[in-house]
């Protein structure tokens, strides 16, 4: 039987490889172990405890105002000594935080095989964003196994020299969390902490938003505070629906621009089911967020991109997604035009997702049993 160790820390890593976990231990030829650095602990809970997933490790790793640096060096000497005592045959890591970086370092200095999920992205600018770009572009150099989940991903890694034997197109894996969890909340819808219960059965427009990108903070922040004020007082008859990020460099702006107009709902950050349920009830997404970039248009639902490059343009090509950058007149601009404009909805509500069909786990373990069985 081999050993196969999945670690990961944040909330969109146990989203990504939640179904892949539940795959993989279906299979009697695995051990499956689970360490989780707990680089996002709250957000992290919740999901695990959505999936049903329990870690055999936790090595609880996050500090308040921990630098990246001091993070990094913890995850390479917890990780170190938990390889030594579990000694997996292969480790799963997924997408770009530190936590993926510093395991795979870990893994190569211990010479054991790494297969990286949702490998491939990049905007080729290591400033954005930060310090994603570059931890997926390190990791890309010790993977083993690079699972990516468009055509466009493979391009990429091709391009960085990476053996064309050991990439596989797979489709993202959020799509089969995604779906997993649309089929909860269609059985039973959750409560929204914050919202009241007939928020989204009066008719009116909803208005997604979500911002946490560090590239943003500052006066990115600022605009697109005053972007979407300026859309609440336009548009009195939307809802604005506003989980706001905990980090102060979110909140202050936040509240100084957005704490004042009734139609703007500032709530606190949502459990995975209940923003996945708040995205299927809403018209259009206004994010800086990466994985909402691929969930959202599964929903048929327009999504605006608060950044001025994107690691996925195959939403772009699609027509699903739209970057705006924070400029608050052009974010001001092309909401409304989506507000207002049946056909320039159409067009991006009807696109279709490049992103996967929600089979991507099963694909990844038919290669890893091929592989390693």
């Amino acid at each position: 039987m081999k050993k196969l160790s999945f670690i990961f820390g944040t909330r969109p890593e146990a989203i990504k490889l939640a179904p892949l976990i539940l795959e993989f231990k279906k299979n009697t030829d695995f051990e499956v172990n689970v360490c989780v650095t707990a680089q996002h602990r709250e957000m992290l809970d919740q999901v695990l405890e959505i999936f049903e997933i329990i870690p055999d490790v936790d090595l609880n790793l996050m500090q308040p105002n921990q630098t990246l640096s001091k993070l990094t060096a913890k995850v390479i000497t917890s990780v170190d000594v938990y390889l030594e005592n579990y000694q997996p045959d292969l480790i799963f890591v997924q997408g770009d935080t530190t936590t993926v970086f510093a395991v795979s370092l870990v893994a190569f200095y211990k010479k054991i095989r790494i297969a990286h999920v949702e490998a491939g992205l990049r905007t080729w600018n290591k400033y954005s964003p930060f310090p994603e770009e570059i931890n997926r572009v390190l990791t890309s150099r010790l993977a083993d196994f690079h699972f990516a989940p468009t055509e466009t991903s493979k391009e990429n890694l091709l391009r960085e020299g990476i053996n064309g034997k050991d990439i596989f197109i797979t489709g993202n894996t959020v799509i089969d969390a995604l779906f997993l969890a649309k089929e909860k909340i269609e059985n039973d819808f959750p409560a929204i902490p914050g919202l009241a219960p007939d928020i989204f059965e009066n008719g009116n427009k909803n208005v997604l938003i979500t911002g946490h990108r560090r590239e943003n903070f500052g006066r990115g922040f600022e605009q697109i505070c005053e972007a979407v004020a300026n859309l609440a007082q336009e548009f009195p008859d939307v809802n604005f629906i506003y989980p706001v990020h905990l980090n102060p460099n979110v909140q202050k702006p936040v509240n100084k621009y957005l704490s004042h107009q009734k139609n703007i709902y500032l709530i606190n950050p949502l459990g995975y089911l209940p923003f996945v349920a708040v995205m299927y009830k809403s018209d259009i997404v206004l994010t800086d967020s990466g994985g909402v970039q691929e969930e959202a248009p599964s929903f048929g639902k327009p999504v605006l991109v608060m950044r001025e490059n994107t690691e996925r343009p195959e939403a772009v090509t699609a027509g699903t997604v739209k970057l705006v950058g924070t400029d608050s007149e052009k974010i001001f601009s092309e909401v409304k035009t989506l507000l207002t404009n049946s056909a320039a909805y159409s067009r991006m509500a009807n696109a279709v997702n490049p992103y996967g069909d929600g089979l991507a786990s099963k694909r990844i373990v038919k290669i890893i049993s091929e592989s390693l069985t």
